[in-house]
């Protein structure tokens, strides 16, 4: 959904999906107004069953302007903070460089003050939750890679100071994982080195040409299960948007 402005409409052929508390919230249309998006927002925000006391969201930064986030951060700040809601804004970076405040504005909007923001540190605020063992790498590798792959998360998704954390992200085709973004947006976005690099490097011994644009890969086999048996007990949400140009083609992402 890119919508740059409060009152802009979406692209045609778009959708977003809330997700995680084991029921999912769709939104589609060949135009999504910005007022059915608050609305599913809402109706999303209700069916937690409890008003969040402190919220991690965790959008794309800038390289990604387009997917949409941008948008739904500024609604969910506007929904939640005059509730009582403390809000931090934790951009999944992975390896990339802080966003400047120009950057913030340009995507989240100026109504959201700089020090709302969390910059990770890939290097140095990350910690090891788990590993997925060598043989489940091999299996799902057709055994082109057989090492054991440490899981490692920023700090601040298992501190516990959260009663929600939010991911929000574009699907769309990526040459590592196969699509994007779901676990993705953690273990990459807000992980450590070792799990970056070495997913990366299975998606390339595996083929990019293979995985590209397939939604479960090697990559994504191994985000998930490091997901289900390392992360099932922090309360994490998804908002999945999907964007497409004006000619219906899936809207493209930077590396």
């Amino acid at each position: 959904m890119k919508m740059a402005k409060a009152k802009a409409s979406a692209p045609s052929a778009t959708a977003a999906t809330a997700t995680g508390t084991g029921k999912t919230l769709r939104i589609e249309a060949e135009t999504i107004e910005v007022a059915q998006i608050k609305a599913g927002l809402a109706e999303w925000l209700t069916g937690l069953g409890y008003r969040p006391r402190k919220v991690l969201l965790l959008p794309p930064d800038i390289t990604r302007s387009h997917s949409g986030a941008g948008l739904i951060v500024q609604l969910l700040w506007q929904m939640l903070t005059p509730k009582g809601s403390e809000i931090q804004i934790m951009p999944a970076l992975g390896t990339h460089v802080p966003m400047t405040r120009a950057e913030q504005v340009r995507m989240y909007g100026a109504e959201i003050p700089e020090s709302a923001f969390l910059a990770h540190d890939w290097r140095n605020d990350t910690c090891r939750i788990g590993e997925i063992p060598s043989a489940f790498v091999s299996g799902v590798s057709g055994g082109r890679v057989d090492f054991p792959i440490p899981i490692e998360v920023n700090k601040r998704l298992i501190s516990g100071q959260y009663d929600l954390i939010v991911s929000i992200g574009q699907v769309v085709p990526h040459e590592v994982v196969g699509m994007a973004n779901y676990s993705k947006n953690i273990f990459v976005g807000c992980g450590g080195k070792e799990i970056i690099d070495k997913s990366h490097f299975l998606g390339a011994v595996y083929g990019l040409e293979r995985l590209m644009g397939r939604d479960h890969s090697p990559v994504r086999k191994v985000f998930d299960y490091g997901e289900e048996q390392f992360l099932s007990d922090i309360p994490l949400q998804y908002i999945l948007t999907v964007v497409a140009t004006g000619q219906g083609a899936p809207a493209s992402t930077p590396a």
